[in-house]
């Protein structure tokens, strides 16, 4: 009697193995996107965060559509703002204080959406 393995159950063994490793490196990669997602938005929040407290202090005047990056200490990352009016019917003295800014802040095919709404006040210049 021969104490061996036969071809198809070397073969069966192999096929088994072949599906846990595959199963095993799917999460793996899930894991690493994962993390990468969160990454993202945490950073994109501190970021987003410090990119609207400049444009609060900015005056009235130079609160306009812009875009840029974040420099050399956050690669990949860019922001976008767009500043519009906020028109309020029977509001009218105030609705042109009123205005809606919206900052996107992307990192490859990451994006983080943050709007604000803010009241500029008028210069005392």
């Amino acid at each position: 009697m021969n104490k061996g393995f036969t071809l198809l159950e070397v073969m069966i063994a192999v096929a088994l193995i072949a599906i846990a490793l595959t199963t095993l490196l799917g999460s793996q990669s899930q894991s690493v996107s994962f993390a990468n997602s969160a990454k993202f938005e945490t950073m994109a929040a501190l970021l987003a965060q410090s990119k609207m407290s400049e444009i609060t202090v900015q005056e009235p005047g130079e609160l306009t559509n812009d875009s840029g990056d974040f420099g050399d200490d956050y690669p990949g990352y860019a922001w976008e703002v767009n500043v519009s009016d906020i028109v309020i019917p029977g509001m009218d003295e105030i609705s042109d204080y009123l205005k809606q800014v919206d900052l996107t802040v992307t990192w490859g095919v990451f994006s983080y959406n943050v709007r604000l709404y803010h009241y500029v006040a008028e210069s005392n210049q």
